[in-house]
């Protein structure tokens, strides 16, 4: 039928007066341009009819993943594939008497055909990671690593299939000759090949997801995990800057990831205040008293007094030297209190870690840590916890005639040349 169409006319073409060989060639034309506007038709059904009532039935839906269909454009490239169609089909009778002409046609229609349907299957991908990451597990294990993958496999298998019909060769004719490319593959896709593995181990063993806050100083990163991929890993730091670094690293290199302490429901307080340690002397029995008026320790001072009495009784300790026997000093009352004050803190875990400790002393005094978890993991609301307790600790310290120890400033040295000369004690011989 599309021949006697052809050979019709042709021969009306001859009739008019067109030379037969102008009449071949011009019927071939007219074919040829009715092909075109068949396939300008068919997209214009597809995509303008087909297509839109389609997206306006998957929009009615309930359904999330159909969005999808629409959001990585899997149905616009299939619809893509109605015009290549109608030209692919349609050309032989047009061109039936210029077959060189319609070789070169038919194999440019197929390598395009190849690339539609490599842009099909990404958009499908595409889907399957987009319904993926709509799960609950995708915080946990990323995929976005096998996805490239695979992605690699489905362009390679396509750049295979467009060279086997350039150079009229079977595809196998090209996967055989691979074995002499491996060692230039690998070196190629050295840092992709590092990077499947180590994605692989990142996602075996749990150490990394998106969403992380991770600490590594050899990539200069400290921030929250934003992308991993198969070769790079992206982190957006706490100044809004993003570093980069290829995935493998966090195999071969060392780094935190704050996680546990974000699953914990605690976040460490681990801070020191440095005591003079000249300030660090015997409780008198005035100091006692005043102690005694601090309602979070005067259940405190007096037990201790109570067991230390008994102690130096038993041992029959000379009260009149100070050295003798056990005594409570400043330091140690002033470590109770901070131990009650932050007890009784509300924003403290006191299930967790909890310790009000003495560090080695170094030239800058005696310092005295405090080692305990808040309650709160909000950056902000956790530093303003932390504030709140030193600013409370720093004010107190006078009130247990203890000093913190500073390097001494341009003040301390203007405040003693102000001093009259009889106030300087003299040197001691």
């Amino acid at each position: 039928m599309k021949e006697s169409i052809g050979e019709t006319l042709r021969d009306y073409l001859v009739q008019i007066g067109v030379p037969e060989d102008y009449a071949m060639l011009l019927k071939a034309t007219i074919i040829f341009v009715v092909l075109l506007l068949l396939a300008w038709l068919a997209s214009l059904i597809t995509k303008k009819v087909l297509l839109v009532n389609i997206k306006r039935l998957i929009r009615k839906t309930d359904n999330k993943w159909d969005n999808l269909l629409i959001e990585k454009k899997v149905l616009n490239r299939l619809a893509s594939f109605a015009p290549v169609m109608v030209l692919y089909f349609l050309l032989p009778p047009a061109l039936v008497n210029f077959p060189v002409f319609l070789v070169v046609l038919q194999k440019g229609l197929e390598i395009f055909m190849i690339l539609l349907g490599l842009l099909v299957f990404d958009a499908i991908i595409n889907l399957f990671h987009g319904l993926y990451q709509a799960l609950p597990i995708a915080r946990e294990r990323s995929i976005r690593g096998y996805i490239q993958i695979f992605k690699i496999i489905v362009y390679f298998i396509a750049g295979i299939l467009i060279l086997s019909l350039i150079l009229n060769k079977t595809p196998f004719f090209f996967l055989g000759g691979m074995g002499a490319l491996a060692a230039v593959l690998l070196l190629v896709f050295k840092d992709t090949i590092l990077g499947f593995v180590a994605g692989i181990q990142l996602s075996a063993n749990n150490m990394v997801r998106i969403g992380d806050w991770i600490e590594m100083p050899s990539r200069t990163a400290d921030g929250t995990v934003t992308e991993i991929t198969l070769n790079t890993v992206k982190v957006q730091n706490w100044d809004k800057t993003i570093s980069s670094f290829p995935t493998y690293a966090l195999v071969s290199e060392s780094f935190i990831n704050w996680r546990g302490m974000e699953e914990s429901g605690g976040r460490r307080i681990k801070r020191a205040v440095f005591i003079d340690v000249k300030s660090v002397r015997f409780c008198t029995l005035e100091m006692l008293e005043k102690f005694r008026k601090i309602q979070a320790i005067r259940d405190y001072i007096d037990a201790k007094e109570e067991e230390l009495k008994k102690y130096n009784e038993e041992h029959g300790v000379d009260n009149s030297v100070l050295v003798n026997g056990r005594r409570q000093t400043n330091l140690g009352v002033f470590r109770q209190y901070v131990t009650m004050y932050l007890r009784n803190h509300p924003k403290i875990h006191n299930e967790m870690t909890f310790l009000v400790r003495h560090l080695q002393p170094t030239e800058k005094g005696l310092p005295l840590e405090i080692f305990v978890f808040s309650k709160e993991q909000s950056w902000p609301i956790y530093e303003s916890i932390q504030a709140d307790i030193f600013d409370h600790i720093l004010s107190v310290i006078p009130e247990f005639e203890l000093r913190v120890f500073q390097n001494p400033t341009g003040d301390d040295f203007r405040s003693l040349a102000a001093r009259p000369a009889s106030s300087v004690s003299p040197p001691q011989t």
